[in-house]
């Protein structure tokens, strides 16, 4: 995504999108011991380890404007052409970056240029996002639109080394407010601060975004959403398509 779509996004984002100890535990795991981490697509520094040096490189201002002070300064820039040396990081990682980037392949191509160990994306898997409540009843151009820009597991195994797949299931009341992670909170959706920090409501037509959300509104005020799904409030994790993509470039 180009800087001045995250600079529209990127208003309040860290209101809403706060990291999961959960996910972040699994993401700093992937990592292993490496010392030095380039965050791709760093945003705000959600995920970001602390315990570490860490370089971002976030294309967006406004992002880079939110990040905490405790967290390394970011470097302006994009995936596909990182300002950094061959082999000059252990381990690089990004939190729903790749459908973000203009040229995956020169990017990972990037990714591969300047790490040395591993690398760890969190993605997702469409064909299990597709069956989540939201995206199958309500918004199915949510799923039309993210299989133009995310690339698929598929594509991804083709251009990372020794790739492995690892399913994310998201915690019931997930710290971070990403559109598929309100699963049990379907009143969420319809918070305009809510939906201004995930990327896919500013992606979709207004009318088609406004048509979604109302049938939303109106299967909620008639208790026909809970009769259907009512028991995800009582459900302590779920599969939304969440995955955790780790290579090994060497």
């Amino acid at each position: 995504m180009t800087s001045p779509a995250y600079d529209r996004m990127g208003v309040g984002y860290t209101g809403v999108r706060r990291p999961d100890p959960r996910i972040e535990a699994a993401i700093h795991a992937a990592l292993g011991d490496a010392r030095v981490v380039l965050n791709i697509g760093a945003g705000a520094g959600s995920y970001e380890p602390r315990d570490r040096e860490t370089i971002a490189v976030e294309p967006s201002p406004v992002m880079i404007a939110q990040r905490p002070p405790d967290l390394a300064r970011a470097i302006q820039g994009v995936a596909e052409q990182l300002p950094l040396d061959d082999d000059s990081v252990d381990a690089t990682m990004g939190v729903f970056t790749l459908h973000h980037w203009n040229d995956v392949e020169r990017g990972l191509a990037e990714v591969l240029r300047v790490t040395r160990d591993r690398v760890a994306f969190v993605t997702l898997d469409l064909e299990v996002t597709a069956e989540m409540w939201l995206c199958r009843d309500y918004l199915p151009e949510i799923v039309e639109h993210d299989r133009r820009v995310f690339p698929t597991l598929a594509r991804l195994d083709a251009l990372l080394p020794n790739m492995r797949i690892e399913p994310l299931p998201v915690p019931a009341d997930c710290a971070d407010g990403f559109c598929i992670a309100l699963w049990d909170r379907p009143e969420a959706h319809l918070d305009p601060d809510v939906r201004r920090a995930s990327s896919i409501w500013h992606q979709l037509p207004g009318e088609v975004t406004a048509r979604g959300l109302e049938r939303l509104r109106d299967d909620l005020e008639s208790g026909e959403w809970d009769r259907r799904h009512g028991e995800l409030r009582r459900t302590p994790e779920l599969d939304v398509g969440l995955r955790l993509v780790r290579a090994e470039p060497r």
